[in-house]
């Protein structure tokens, strides 16, 4: 097992938000490398991901994360499909608390770890569901709707589609962003924008993807 190395890890941490211009405080980039430490910590018995090195985790992972964060300016009340083990969900939760975050993931160990970390960080704008999507009902529907290596974009749509507030709009954190996926969405939606993201320390591609109602746009 790789060697947490908290210290190494916090400047890794600490030169990434600087080159994101995100304005996270100290506290807030602590309360990160305790999510990061759950993390790698519980990922030996639950497998929450692949990744098992914790500086390949905040790379690949939290910074990865983190360069979407400004996609979120203006959201008030967000859902995280297939939240996994809590990204972009956690992170979002972090560096936004002024921002409702929901995660919602089918498999139980899964929302039990990032049930967890919310207890362990106190993170007191985090709401989390087991269950499918497609059966969550919520009093309050979500303005933005997002999504990180879950599903093609149509089935992430297709699936979610009741959930989302009027006016609101869908964020996939994808890799590539395939023409083919962009042609599937239902009929009424399209994508609205799709930008490259920049992710430091990581040379490969990334891209958000802003779908809304074609109406709206």
């Amino acid at each position: 097992m790789a060697i947490f190395d908290r210290a190494a890890l916090a400047h890794v941490l600490e030169e990434g938000v600087a080159e994101l211009r995100l304005a996270l405080s100290p506290s807030q980039q602590e309360q990160l490398l305790d999510y990061l430490a759950l993390l790698n910590k519980w990922n030996n018995v639950y497998n929450l991901t692949s990744v098992r090195d914790p500086m390949q985790m905040m790379t690949l992972h939290l910074l990865d994360s983190l360069a979407a964060v400004p996609a979120f300016d203006g959201a008030r009340n967000v859902l995280d499909v297939g939240a996994g083990g809590g990204l972009p969900g956690l992170v979002l939760a972090i560096a936004r608390p002024d921002m409702a975050v929901s995660m919602i993931d089918t498999v139980h160990k899964k929302t039990a770890f990032l049930t967890q970390v919310k207890a362990e960080l106190g993170l007191s704008n985090v709401t989390v569901y087991t269950k499918k999507v497609q059966d969550l009902q919520v009093k309050q529907p979500f303005d933005v709707i997002t999504s990180r290596a879950f599903a093609d974009l149509s089935d992430f749509v297709e699936w979610s589609q009741h959930l989302l507030a009027e006016g609101g709009r869908f964020v996939a954190l994808k890799g590539t962003a395939p023409q083919d996926e962009r042609e599937r969405l239902p009929g009424d939606w399209k994508v609205h924008d799709l930008q490259p993201l920049r992710v430091p320390g990581l040379a490969a591609e990334r891209h958000l993807v802003f779908v809304e109602r074609a109406e709206t746009v």
